[in-house]
């Protein structure tokens, strides 16, 4: 019985991280997509609400932060889709792979950081990564 038990306890144990790292990629997913829904919609107010402290701070108003993006990020403004790839951690932050098609169906690469705080998961920069040159 006490091998059960001790069985039981090790594999609740080893099952804790994924657990965690499932939880957290689910809340990281929401926030990314809610963005990008909110951006299609025009809500500017809860794509801002999206958006970390600091970026808060240097956009100030939801209008001013849409503006950004739309000129800036247009794949992001109005995506046709998106899929969350690999989540890692570099240099003590942690980047969100997003490949996403834009308005015209070019296909983008993108990293989202992701930072944690007091009201759950907020994005705190949109780095995009140049696409790789393919010789033909």
């Amino acid at each position: 019985m006490r091998r059960y038990i001790a069985a039981g306890l090790l594999f609740m144990a080893l099952s804790l991280p994924a657990l965690a790292q499932d939880s957290r990629q689910a809340g990281i997913e929401e926030v990314i997509r809610g963005q990008l829904d909110a951006f299609r919609t025009e809500d500017l107010d809860r794509a801002f609400g999206y958006a970390a402290p600091g970026i808060q701070d240097i956009f100030r108003t939801p209008g001013n932060f849409g503006l950004m993006v739309q000129n800036g990020y247009p794949m992001v403004w109005r995506s046709r889709d998106a899929e969350l790839l690999a989540l890692e951690e570099r240099d003590g932050r942690l980047w969100q792979r997003v490949r996403m098609r834009g308005p015209n169906g070019a296909t983008h690469l993108l990293d989202y950081e992701m930072i944690e705080g007091p009201e759950g998961w907020r994005i705190g920069a949109v780095v995009r990564i140049p696409s790789p040159d393919i010789a033909v």
